[in-house]
């Protein structure tokens, strides 16, 4: 004898049904007070100066002069240092309101900028020199924050970037970041004075020092050193220099912390560093990873000339693989 299976209409199958229908208004009732219950956790609260730093409006410290000195409003209330602001904040800078999604969590983004000597690091000159900002790729929703900066007669890397709380530790003295310089001298230079500069001279801002000095040859009265120091006071390796009796002739930045001026490089070019070697750079600074993304880009600045042969050349330490832009 064949025995049927019970069909949900017939025999246990209307048993089965039944109990199935009788557990679904409490298997409701319980989903349905537990979404009751459940209370949307509240936005995490952050200092001003520090989601604005991260929007990429400046640095820590710029910002918080913005704060002191009434730039910036929460709610339309003028704010204050030490205000804490949320994502759901309406938050206003010069009376522009800062859009909400600058206010989030966002990707950091840095490039390596070969600065040529002639170009200023500020956003306009009233003098109509050239500004390196005109050479920079355009952003959408974030300013660039540089890094230090490099005076009119001085090329070189230059670090560039939309997270200001990065720019702020790189920047920061507490953090000691290498900064390595080629310097040219010009003049007579003995054992005597490369010791002096080791040891440490004293400044019209205070005592100064190289922490070391390679010598990299010359010919003639010119000769090549690249040194390193860890702070980044104005005109800093020249008054070094000029301390000991001797001029530099050209002076050129080729790394700051570790990040290497990629070899072939041109002037007026930018590269951008892949997500992973800017958290790398972020973490040497006691910085938490950020979100990437799946590569880098590279790209070029609207002087640079076109049809560059490099495609996926290798990176000096810490810089960026560059690729054709499309």
């Amino acid at each position: 004898m064949v025995r049927k299976k019970a069909g949900p209409w017939s025999g246990k199958g209307k048993i089965a049904a039944a109990k199935s229908r009788a557990g679904r208004p409490a298997r409701r009732a319980a989903a349905s007070a537990g979404k009751r219950s459940a209370t949307p956790a509240a936005p995490a609260d952050e200092k001003l100066q520090k989601v604005l730093a991260r929007a990429g409006y400046g640095s820590r410290r710029e910002l918080e002069e913005w704060i002191s000195a009434g730039r910036v409003t929460v709610n339309g209330r003028v704010a204050k240092l030490g205000d804490r602001v949320t994502e759901t904040d309406r938050v206003q800078v010069d009376k522009k309101r800062v859009q909400q999604d600058r206010l989030a969590e966002r990707r950091s983004r840095v490039i390596v900028y070969h600065k040529p000597v002639g170009e200023v690091c500020t956003r306009s000159d009233p003098e109509g020199r050239p500004t390196i900002f005109a050479n920079l790729p355009r952003l959408a929703s974030a300013r660039w924050i540089t890094v230090g900066r490099l005076d009119l007669n001085t090329s070189g890397l230059l670090l560039l970037t939309t997270d200001g709380d990065l720019a702020n530790r790189l920047m920061h003295p507490s953090q000691q970041v290498e900064r390595e310089y080629a310097v040219r001298v010009l003049g007579e230079v003995s054992p005597e004075m490369l010791q002096r500069l080791q040891e440490g001279v004293e400044l019209d801002d205070g005592p100064a020092h190289f922490d070391a000095i390679v010598d990299r040859g010359g010919d003639g009265a010119n000769h090549w050193y690249h040194v390193t120091l860890r702070e980044g006071r104005n005109r800093e390796v020249r008054r070094l220099w000029e301390s000991q009796g001797v001029q530099v002739s050209r002076l050129m930045r080729v790394r700051y912390g570790p990040i290497s001026l990629m070899r072939g490089q041109k002037p007026g070019r930018w590269e951008d560093l892949p997500d992973a070697v800017v958290n790398e750079l972020r973490q040497s600074v006691g910085l938490a990873p950020k979100m990437t993304r799946a590569t880098g880009r590279g790209g070029r600045s609207r002087r640079a000339a076109p049809g560059d042969p490099r495609r996926n050349r290798p990176a000096g330490r810490g810089g960026a693989t560059r690729r054709r832009p499309k």
